[in-house]
């Protein structure tokens, strides 16, 4: 092997977590309901009827998980942080415990010499904004300003690395198009108003970051898909357009150009005359970044219609995306799935690397979650032995490496998740982690994944296998 390392000197290795998914303890300290704990209590929503409670009861064990950090040679921790625990009523009065607690979180990978990375939201919006209107409401927007102010005066001095929204994708199309998740809503119009406003709280949260003084980076992290027509045909061509543009273009061109699509303004103008966008509204979502996240799974196929395919190769049902043809579908390529059903393909990696080098303008990107379920078991030897989970991280690391060897500004990396936890609408039956949580006992056991990623941590180089 090389001695030369595969990754550049100062490339920042972590791993990911959210609120939501592993704090448990939803009602300590003064937190307020958010629309996942409602939408997890609704029967039906949330497989096995799991809740966010205990989840990995991070909140109480947080010294423990950081020490598990240091352990596995992170240099960075990226968070989230629950908004209800901060403003329990979503605006107004500031729960200084909520604040406490992320304060000690701080101090904690600070002293452990881990950096935290702090995102705003991870969509647990507290309950009394959704029942007030939610991202489809502009004054959410707002509200989320707010809320990233008192939050930036707090860490601020510590924190300098800000996300201020995970995936509005799913947010906004998730939460209110097709209802998969919280708030669970079916309303096509109401989702590209949140989409809006989610890009619009984004800038106006950065300007609330900024305006505290303190040294910052800003930026947020985008679930950039890619997205390939399944096959040669210029109907399939049109609806990988359309997908694009409602998956991907949507939100990246008023991010980092100031301007929504021509094109998908078309597409959408039988849902939306998007009459929620205001003067001035452009010039806030693109307000500059500092870091473009890069949340990277599973690249997506789509055809124009499934007549003549292999019914088996069908993953979508009609109208699978927002805009879509009743017609249109994504089609399986038959390559081999993780546990949520996702393929497996490092190649989308490389490519939504280089796209979003080229359209982002040269500024830093950080793939801010990157990882795969797997029914994972702890064996008699006490060890977890994800052999697939391993294969995974290798192959899409040595595309973020090729990446970076094409010029991309590639400089940080984390791995989704640090542990088992709560996955959404999955509940608890889905394992990302690198290290396997006991759900009856909260022990937590390093996966072989987790020792291969603390190796290639400590050195920049692909350990042996």
């Amino acid at each position: 092997m090389s001695h030369q390392n595969d990754f550049p000197e100062g490339f920042l290795w972590g791993a990911a977590t959210a609120s939501f998914q592993i704090e448990g303890a939803t009602t300590a300290d003064g937190r307020g309901r958010s629309i996942w704990d409602t939408f997890a209590e609704t029967p039906g929503k949330v497989l096995g009827g799991d809740t966010g409670d205990p989840a990995d009861d991070h909140y109480h064990r947080y010294a423990e998980d950081v020490a598990l950090m240091r352990r596995l040679n992170l240099g960075a921790y990226r968070f989230s942080i629950a908004w209800p625990r901060i403003l329990p009523e979503g605006s107004g009065t500031v729960n200084q415990a909520g604040l406490d607690f992320y304060n000690r979180l701080v101090d904690t990978l600070l002293e452990a010499g881990i950096q935290p990375w702090a995102t705003l939201y991870h969509w647990d919006l507290p309950q009394p904004l959704e029942d007030a209107g939610g991202w489809p409401a502009r004054d959410t927007a707002y509200r989320f300003r707010d809320y990233a102010q008192v939050v930036a005066e707090s860490l601020g001095d510590r924190v300098v690395n800000w996300m201020t929204i995970n995936e509005p994708w799913c947010s906004a199309f998730l939460g209110y198009h097709n209802g998969h998740h919280a708030p669970g809503h079916h309303d096509d119009a109401a989702a590209l108003a949140a989409a809006h406003h989610l890009l619009l709280g984004h800038g106006l949260a950065a300007d609330a970051i900024r305006s505290t003084g303190h040294p910052s980076r800003v930026g947020l992290a985008h679930n950039q898909a890619v997205i390939r027509p399944h096959g040669p045909s210029a109907a399939d061509a049109r609806s990988a357009r359309r997908a694009d543009g409602v998956r991907n273009r949507i939100f990246t061109d008023p991010l980092l150009k100031g301007v929504y699509p021509a094109d998908v303004l078309e597409d959408l103008a039988s849902i939306s005359d998007f009459s929620f966008i205001a003067d001035k509204d452009l010039s806030i979502t693109s307000t500059p970044l500092d870091f473009l996240g890069v949340n990277y799974y599973s690249p997506e196929f789509v055809a124009a219609s499934a007549k003549g395919l292999d019914p088996a190769l069908v993953s979508g049902e009609g109208g699978a995306w927002l805009g879509a043809d009743p017609e249109e579908v994504h089609v399986s390529q038959g390559l081999p799935v993780t546990h949520m059903g996702w393929e497996i393909d490092p190649t989308g990696m490389y490519d939504v690397l280089l796209r979003l080098a080229g359209e982002s303008g040269g500024i830093d990107l950080y793939v801010t979650e990157n990882g795969c379920a797997f029914e994972d078991t702890v064996t008699e030897d006490g060890r977890v032995h994800d052999t697939d989970r391993l294969d995974y991280y290798e192959g899409h690391l040595r595309a973020a490496k090729e990446a970076i060897h094409a010029g991309v500004p590639l400089r940080g990396y984390f791995a989704w998740s640090l542990l088992d936890n709560f996955e959404w609408a999955w509940g608890y039956s889905r394992r990302f982690g690198i290290v396997h949580v006991d759900y009856d006992t909260q022990v937590r056991t390093v996966k072989d994944s987790g020792d291969w990623y603390s190796r290639l941590a400590a050195t920049g180089r692909f350990p042996e296998r």
